[in-house]
């Protein structure tokens, strides 16, 4: 059974730092490629990093470059997302979510090519 858990956010000054993860089952990271996507109230979700199934190749929206940084560690199936001076426009429910195709990778990320998503994590830059 394919399962994703999202985990870390919470709320933080701007400028602040935080790490979401998302632990993966019911497949191994080599086989699919990881997107994370936000979603702010009254907004489209948008893409913001993906991982490829091979490790090797990353993407990063305009919105985030330089400031977010995708990561995994295969031996526990998780993908991270370290995200760096944080912004009030960076609020947003996260998600990660696994391609629906395996071994494919493309960019930039769109959610209807991703099948398989997580719960979805708080995040909240506010002074």
């Amino acid at each position: 059974q394919v399962q994703l858990v999202e985990s870390g956010g919470g709320l933080v000054q701007p400028g602040g730092s935080l790490r979401l993860s998302c632990e993966v089952s019911g497949f191994s990271l080599d086989y699919r490629s990881i997107g994370w996507f936000r979603q702010a109230p009254g907004q489209e979700r948008e893409g913001v990093s993906c991982i490829s199934y091979s490790g090797k190749w990353k993407y990063y929206g305009d919105s985030v470059k330089g400031r977010f940084t995708i990561s995994r560690d295969n031996d526990r199936n998780t993908v991270y997302l370290q995200m760096n001076d944080l912004k009030p426009e960076d609020t947003a429910v996260y998600f990660c979510a696994a391609h629906r195709q395996t071994y494919y990778y493309t960019t930039p990320i769109y959610d209807y090519e991703f099948d398989y998503w997580g719960q979805g994590t708080q995040v909240t830059v506010s002074s």
